[in-house]
Parts: structure tokens; C-alpha cells; sequence
């Protein structure tokens, strides 16, 4: 089959994000079959290709062409646009959130570091792999301070004399913690996301519409779950006036009892537990509360 009606997907090789990747590809029912180098493989029934590449070079797969979309961290497109040399990279653009890969990028620095805000950092050495994303942070707030570019152990920087604060990625602070530092300012929230170039013929677009509403059904059912329950009929507006997020329910009626319906909703908010509390204190019994799978509008 021609590449011209075949989408290619450039996704991170390996790690969290790539299983990530992988996962949400499956649950909208897309399956594939590995090459044996590990670096290419085929959709068995969806017209799509996936490139395992670093995380770094999606961004520069997607501006070339050599791919037409991508899954990739904010956090490293936006770095790469502000730092490549590549012009291309402003043709890429963010197609949809996946709600998975969240993380911050974060300004941390030593307990004793006197922190008041951006102006503190004046004159400061700063640490980072993330040179781009914090020079625009300084600029901004007017900072001029001088920035060591790392590509790892960012977060040591300041015990052994490198630099007087950091900034990098922070998701749960126990790895700053480690490191006698704390986390004093977010200078920039990330998430995974699809990016696509500019360069789509009409069928990779068309392909690309089916691959993002599959996506978005699967996002949507992650946040949704499927109510059922019984209500007096007496009580029904009532009851339902309870039930979060839901558009018009479903009521169908109950054979051989007249006083009672059945309601089923689709809640697109968290039913805790002190929901189905309160739908019982108003009259509601048997109630279930199911996951959705999928959700197509």
C-alpha cells in the first residue's frame, strides 16, 4: 500500500510515555505488528504506522515529514521550538491533549535559598536541561541570570557548587526532596499530546480525523461512568437532580410496578461514594455504577 494513504505516528521508543502511547493506541483498536528491528511497525487494521524514535527527535520527525503526527510531551515541544535551529518546528502543531505524561517544570532551589519570586533568580547560576523553556521564563520576568545546560543529574547541581537553584521536571518533588532541595515556583505545565505538520494529503487528513475521534471516545469514556439505578416515580425529578455531569438521563419503566422506573445516566464527573449516598437518602435503590470502555458522540 502507497505511504500516500497511510498515516506514520512517530512515538517515544521507550518508557512510560511509550507504554502510555501504546496503550491508548489498543484501546482504540488499533493493533500492531513489530518489524524486527523494534524501530518500525504496521497497523494490522488501521491504515497507520508507528516510528519508535527519542522523545527529543518526534518534534523534528513530525517538521520533516518523515512523519505526519506524533505523541510527545509539551514539555519537549515547546523546548525544541524555543531552542532548535530548525524552522520547521513552527509548522508543528498540537492536535489534541491525551491526559497522561503530566508533569511540571519547575524552579527548585537549596531550603536556605532566600525565595521571593522570579526576581530572586537575578544574577543566580541556574541548572537545567530545559535551556529554552527557561530562558522565555526569565525574559518574561525581566531575570537576568546565567543558565548551565545539563542533560541529567540536573538536581545535583547546587551540592556540588554548579549552580545556585535548578529548574526541572518535577512530577512527585521526593527526587528534590533527596537532594536537599524544594520546589519554589512552576514555570511551565505539560501533558502528552498528538502533534501534526502541515503536510497532509487529503486521505492522511481524513485519517487523521478518524484516529482523533476514536482518541477523544476513549478520553471521554476515561472520565465517564454508566449509572443505573431504581427510583419512585414520585421522587424521579428529584433523585435525578443528584446525579453529576449527566445530560437527560434514561427512565424506562419497570415491569409490574407502576410507582417505580429504572434510570440509567451516563456521568461524565466522578460518582463518589457520596453521591450514591445521596441518591439513596432521596429514594434511590440498586444502584450500579459501571466503567465505559468506549463513548462515541
Amino acid at each position: 500500500m502507497s505511504d500516500d494513504v497511510r498515516l506514520k505516528l512517530a512515538v517515544q521508543k521507550s518508557g512510560r510515555l511509550a507504554d502510555d502511547s501504546r496503550d491508548l493506541l489498543e484501546r482504540c483498536g488499533i493493533r500492531f505488528t513489530k518489524s524486527k528491528d523494534q524501530l518500525f511497525c504496521t497497523a494490522q487494521d488501521f491504515p497507520l504506522d508507528l516510528f519508535f524514535v527519542r522523545d527529543d527527535d518526534i518534534p523534528a520527525f513530525v517538521a520533516s515529514n518523515v512523519c505526519q503526527i506524533g505523541i510527545v510531551g509539551q514539555n519537549v515541544l515547546g523546548e525544541e521550538k524555543l531552542s532548535s535551529r530548525n524552522q520547521k518546528l513552527k509548522s508543528v502543531e498540537e492536535v489534541l491533549p491525551l491526559n497522561f505524561g503530566k508533569c511540571r517544570l519547575s524552579i527548585a532551589a537549596p531550603y536556605d535559598f532566600a525565595y521571593d519570586g522570579p526576581k530572586s533568580l537575578q544574577g543566580k547560576v541556574i541548572a537545567t536541561s530545559y535551556a529554552g523553556l527557561l530562558s522565555e521564563f526569565l525574559q518574561k520576568n525581566s531575570v537576568e541570570a546565567e543558565i548551565v545546560e545539563m542533560q541529567g543529574a540536573v538536581e545535583i547541581a547546587p551540592r556540588v557548587g554548579m549552580a545556585d537553584a535548578i529548574c526541572d521536571l518535577v512530577s512527585t518533588g521526593a527526587t528534590l526532596a533527596v537532594n536537599g532541595l524544594q520546589e519554589r515556583e512552576v514555570i511551565y505545565k505539560s501533558q502528552s499530546v498528538l502533534i501534526k505538520g502541515r503536510v497532509l494529503n487529503a486521505t492522511q487528513a481524513q485519517i487523521l480525523d478518524r484516529l482523533t475521534l476514536r482518541i477523544q471516545g476513549v478520553l471521554e469514556a476515561q472520565s465517564s461512568k454508566y449509572i443505573m439505578f431504581h427510583a419512585p416515580l414520585a421522587s424521579l425529578e428529584d433523585i435525578c437532580s443528584v446525579i453529576p455531569g449527566s445530560d437527560a438521563p434514561t427512565v424506562l419503566e419497570l415491569q409490574g410496578r407502576p410507582d417505580k422506573v429504572a434510570v440509567h445516566a451516563v456521568c461524565n464527573e466522578a460518582v463518589f461514594w457520596e453521591t450514591m449516598e445521596e441518591l439513596r437518602a432521596r429514594g434511590a435503590s440498586d444502584m450500579l455504577v459501571v466503567p465505559i470502555e468506549k463513548m462515541l458522540a
